[in-house]
């Protein structure tokens, strides 16, 4: 970006931390002005932040976006590693603006990132987005005044903003896990994190390649690193229990005529449990014969996408019976794709490692043949730990080493909570949203939190999150917090504060709600992830986004049941 002067922090082997793309601004005007005061200071420019500066301008709030990365898109722009791409068919995953839909066709129904980033810039051209950006700008520190009713937000290249509003649009996948291995440091060959990947290209042909983790951009890097790298070589602790994509290339003349019926889709993905354009069958698994599930299974399984996860019988996450006959078909379709019988029981084991889909699924093309190549080995870790890193390579527990030229590390995220305990929040007794959540995340409607008043946040902790497609979720919660801030507004309120005893209601609600599904035997991205330390509790909201969607909007009604409301 031309606006930026020399990097704020010191330049290192490889990007862990947010902050490392911190930038001193040369230019001091517009979003990069110090003293900056707004209306409201939107933290993100992915498709949460985007939402928020488009419906809050066009009520007539003075709106700017702070945003990490070099440019929109959020995840899009953070994820260029190979094989990087959506897991969401369009058109459920893109804003429902005419003005910008009618103007644009993608080239397939799962676009890459490269697509999304054109798709990002092309949104820009039509309502305006980055005039009201501050790109490379990090928030380390915000905090409320009670007495002044706004928010006082710091940046790392110590830039001050007063906002009434702060709006948290960082999803649930901002902040990074890299676990801390020994020697990362003294690794000579390229290492990377898969969200901090280089914008050029890592040549891998004729190099000894590894990817650490088998998540969704391990599987990606997998399907894309096989066929070109010399050798590879995939760390794996747990089997992926991945599902086909169906990719297909998208004519424009396809697109245009299903246009017609855009407002409709987009309402009917929010009347479904995922937010997707497809939702349970009404049908419980044992009300089908065998041979009537068979059949069955074998229709969601041709359609492809999530939908042999949120689209299957409405008792695969709630009866545990019921949830082994779906893993008995998938394991039987993936089982005839591994040539090697002991390959086989460590990707598709006949014995289920966890109940199907109580962690989120992955979308593949072709990740388990890459397996059937002679360059392409896997490395279980499950009970054999990564060790350390040395100069030429990776040291297991055992004392196998694996030697390396390249590196993909991915580990992941610091799921949901991770996200808003990295951002310096304080609360309005000095205390820091960091520590509090050590104990546990607590949050009313999953779109506020108690401590913190006139501040929003998307896509994070309980709400539907990771149990939805994100751009459902970010409409059904951004208008919310819109018409929210509206409220406020309108009744010449000062600040609204969510009430413990609410936000205690609403983390007891969450926790009933998962209580009765097959989540909490599985510790995954829906129980707070895997890192180390980190409390084991729900942190998604699993009742479905039409039901979610009634309960926050009952809650709007009776503000003042939920909040302390101070007027101005």
């Amino acid at each position: 970006m031309d606006r930026l002067g020399e990097t704020a922090s010191s330049p290192k082997k490889y990007s862990t931390e947010l902050t490392d793309y911190s930038a001193v601004h040369v230019d001091k005007t517009g979003p990069y002005a110090e003293n900056l005061e707004v209306d409201a200071l939107v933290v993100g420019a992915g498709f949460a932040g985007v939402f928020m500066l488009k419906t809050l301008r066009d009520r007539g709030l003075k709106t700017v976006i702070f945003e990490a990365g070099n440019n929109t898109g959020g995840t899009w722009r953070w994820n260029c590693y190979p094989g990087a791409g959506v897991d969401s068919e369009v058109p459920e995953y893109e804003f429902s603006w005419p003005e910008v839909y009618k103007t644009w066709n993608w080239p397939s129904n799962y676009p890459d990132y490269k697509d999304l980033r054109d798709y990002f810039d092309h949104v820009d051209k039509v309502i305006g987005i980055k005039k009201d950006c501050a790109f490379n700008t990090v928030v380390v520190e915000a905090q409320f005044d009670t007495k002044e009713g706004k928010w006082n937000i710091k940046t790392a290249d110590g830039r001050m903003t007063k906002a009434k509003y702060l709006i948290l649009g960082t999803g649930f996948a901002a902040k990074r896990y890299i676990p801390p291995w020994p020697g990362m440091d003294k690794f000579k060959g390229i290492v990377h994190h898969s969200s901090f990947w280089p914008e050029e290209e890592v040549d891998v042909k004729n190099k000894r390649c590894a990817i650490i983790g088998t998540g969704a951009s391990g599987v990606q890097i997998t399907q894309a690193w096989g066929p070109e790298a010399g050798d590879l070589k995939v760390f794996q602790r747990t089997p992926n229990l991945a599902l086909p994509m169906r990719k297909r290339d998208l004519t424009i003349k396809e697109q245009e005529r299903t246009k017609l019926y855009y407002p409709e889709l987009f309402r009917y993905r929010e009347a479904n449990f995922g937010g997707f354009m497809y939702g349970w069958c009404e049908r419980n698994t044992f009300d089908d014969t065998p041979e009537e599930r068979e059949a069955f299974y074998e229709s969601v399984w041709k359609d492809g996408g999530f939908r042999y996860w949120v689209a299957l019988y409405k008792d695969n996450l709630l009866n545990p019976e019921a949830n082994k006959e779906s893993y008995n078909f998938w394991a039987k379709k993936t089982r005839g794709r591994i040539g090697d019988p002991r390959l086989r029981e460590l990707l598709a084991p006949r014995e289920m490692p966890h109940y199907f889909g109580t962690k989120r699924p992955c979308l593949e093309k072709n990740y388990y043949e890459q397996f059937n190549r002679e360059s392409v080995h896997l490395v279980n870790t499950k009970n054999n730990p990564i060790k350390e890193f040395t100069e030429t390579g990776i040291t297991l527990e055992d004392g196998t080493h694996h030697e390396l030229d390249v590196v993909a590390v991915a580990t992941g995220f610091d799921v949901v909570t991770g996200v808003m305990t990295q951002l310096g929040l304080k609360s309005i007794d000095g205390t820091k949203l960091e520590k509090e959540w050590i104990s546990g995340a607590k949050t009313y409607l999953g779109t506020t939190v108690s401590g913190y008043p006139n501040m929003f946040h998307i896509y994070g902790p309980h709400g539907p999150t990771l149990l939805c497609n994100g751009p459902t979720s970010v409409a059904v919660q951004g208008r919310w917090i819109t018409d929210a801030i509206a409220k406020i507004e309108a009744n010449g309120i000062k600040y609204i504060n969510a009430k413990i005893e609410a936000a205690d209601k609403w983390k007891k609600h969450v926790v009933e709600l998962n209580d009765k599904t097959l989540f909490p035997t599985t510790r995954s991205t829906y129980m707070g992830g895997s890192i180390p330390g980190k409390v084991y509790e729900p942190v998604c909201y699993s009742g479905g986004i039409p039901a979610y969607a009634i309960e926050i909007r009952n809650a709007l009604d009776k503000l003042e049941e939920g909040f302390d409301v101070v007027k101005a």
